[in-house]
C-alpha cells in the first residue's frame, strides 16, 4: 500500500506559487505542440508551421475555457458559486477532459471552416499528441490528490493522506495506463494509409470505453441516474466515434 502525501506545490517564490498540476498541464500542451511540429516537418501533417501555430494558441485557450466551464457548471457549481474568484485559478486543478474536448472541437471546427481546411485531417494529427498529453494531466491529478478512487483495501491501494486515511483505488494510475496504451496504438497507426478521421474516431472509441470502465473505480462526483456524468459523456464519445468510423470509411459512389 502506498501513502500519497505529496505536496501539490512545487515552489513558493514570494507571492508566486508554482504547482505540479499547472506545470504538468503545461508540459502536456508543449508535448502536443512539439509532436505536431514534428509531423508537419515529416510531411504527414499537411499545413505550414505558421498556420499551425496561429491555430494552436487559440486551441489551447479554447480547451482550457471549455474544461473549466464544464467543471464549474457540471461538477462543482456550489463550490464555485461560493468561491467565484477560484474560477480563474485553473493552475490549482479542476479541468474537465470532456469540456476541454468540446472547447477545442468547437474552435477547430470554426478555424477549419474559415480557412476551408480539412477538419478531420487536423483532428487526426492533433489527437495523437493529445492522447499522451492526457498522461501529464493525470499526473497533475495525482499530485493534487483529486479525482480519487473508491475505497478499496487491495494490494495496490493508495491512501491519499491529504484527504483521509481510507485506502482507495489509484484511478489516476489507471488513467495514465490506458492513455499510454491509446497513444501507443494511435502512434503506430499514424503511418498507415487510413481515411482522414480514422485516428480521431479510434481515439473517441478507445478513450470512451476506457473512461467508462474506470469511472466504476472512481469516487463518483455527479450522478445522472444510474451513471456518472463522466460515463454518460463517454457513451456519447463512443457513439460519435463509431458513427464517424463508419462514415469516413464508407465507399464513395461515383456518378456517371
Amino acid at each position: 500500500m502506498f501513502v500519497n502525501n505529496l505536496d501539490p506545490v512545487l515552489l513558493n517564490i514570494g507571492f508566486l506559487q508554482i504547482r505540479w498540476y499547472g506545470l504538468l498541464y503545461a508540459l502536456g500542451v508543449l508535448f502536443a505542440y512539439w509532436y505536431c511540429r514534428r509531423e508537419i516537418k515529416a510531411g504527414r501533417f499537411k499545413t505550414s508551421l505558421d498556420q499551425f501555430e496561429t491555430y494552436f494558441v487559440w486551441a489551447v485557450i479554447s480547451m482550457v475555457i471549455g474544461a473549466r466551464l464544464f467543471e464549474v457548471f457540471f461538477y462543482q457549481p456550489a463550490y464555485y458559486l461560493a468561491n467565484p474568484l477560484k474560477i480563474v485559478a485553473v493552475w490549482e486543478g479542476g479541468l474537465s477532459f470532456h469540456g476541454g474536448v468540446i472547447g477545442i472541437a468547437l474552435w477547430t471546427w470554426y478555424w477549419c471552416k474559415r480557412r476551408t481546411f480539412p477538419f478531420l485531417h487536423l483532428a487526426d494529427n492533433l489527437i495523437v499528441g493529445g492522447a499522451l498529453a492526457q498522461v501529464f494531466g493525470r499526473l497533475g491529478n495525482w499530485f493534487n490528490s483529486e479525482l480519487v478512487g473508491r475505497a478499496w483495501n487491495g494490494p495496490w491501494s493508495v491512501i491519499y493522506a491529504r484527504i483521509d486515511e481510507v485506502p482507495r483505488h489509484p484511478v489516476q494510475m489507471y488513467e495514465i495506463f490506458y492513455n499510454l496504451v491509446i497513444f501507443g496504438v494511435l502512434f503506430a497507426l499514424r503511418k498507415k494509409q487510413l481515411t482522414a478521421g480514422s485516428l480521431f474516431a479510434s481515439f473517441l472509441v478507445m478513450y470512451g470505453v476506457a473512461r467508462f470502465v474506470v469511472e466504476y473505480f472512481k469516487e463518483p462526483e455527479v450522478m445522472w441516474g444510474f451513471l456518472t456524468i463522466g460515463q454518460w459523456l463517454s457513451v456519447a464519445m463512443v457513439a460519435i466515434g463509431v458513427g464517424l468510423w463508419f462514415w469516413v470509411r464508407k465507399p464513395v459512389v461515383s456518378s456517371h
